[in-house]
């Protein structure tokens, strides 16, 4: 059994979303301050790193995070690979991509999982991401699940609609993977949000199984 670590790792001076607070993780007792014991605070927004969107992100009455279901976060998934010339999924993309009948899991690779290995604390708003018409394609696919590599699914310049209509379908977003180490093909997806009671969002320690 192979086991791919596909979350990143949380530490101060990660990338964040504009405008969502910066990582802050410190030691508030410590065994060589004379506490007798380590212990650590971190303080961050639900959607850092890897991370989950629960519906509620995007849709008022959508389910949130506690309301998840463990069999819709984990199982079956296929990893797509893009193009590393492609700049923006879009439906042509989607229609291209080979996703297999059936599929109720996918995750897309792209030239992002890159960047987490060359850049320092930069957030790039020419990540690839998904536009409205792809999401248009892929809301009537009956998917429980769609992830991607960078911290949003959509395209900087389509985050609203294409949030609102996977989330409008009910599909749970995965986002911030790091696939710079797995191929295309199919896996067992293990995907474990905090179970923040009422949440938009939650971080997710998220592997990846093959036999």
């Amino acid at each position: 059994m192979n086991v791919f670590d596909i979350s990143l790792k949380v530490q101060n001076g990660m990338v964040v979303w504009p405008g969502d607070p910066q990582v802050e993780i410190e030691q508030f007792a410590t065994i060589k301050g004379g506490d007798g014991y380590n212990a650590t605070r971190f303080c961050m927004s639900a959607h850092t790193g890897t991370h989950v969107d629960a519906p509620f992100h995007f849709i008022d009455d959508g389910r949130r995070i506690h309301e998840l279901s463990l069999d819709d976060l984990c199982g079956p998934v296929q990893v797509i690979h893009v193009p590393t010339n492609v700049y923006a999924i879009d439906a042509k993309m989607i229609k291209n991509a080979g996703i297999e009948p059936l599929t109720e899991r996918v995750l897309f690779r792209t030239g992002n999982s890159d960047l987490w290995q060359s850049q320092g604390g930069e957030f790039r708003k020419d990540y690839v991401g998904l536009t409205a018409d792809a999401a248009d394609l892929l809301a009537g696919m009956q998917l429980k699940l769609l992830g991607t590599d960078y911290l949003s699914v959509a395209a900087w310049d389509h985050l609203h609609s294409v949030h609102e209509t996977l989330l409008g379908a009910g599909m749970i977003l995965l986002e911030g993977l790091d696939l710079s180490g797995v191929s295309a093909g199919r896996y067992t997806l293990i995907c474990l949000p905090l179970n923040l009671v009422g949440a938009d969002g939650a971080p997710a320690r998220t592997v990846l199984l093959q036999a």
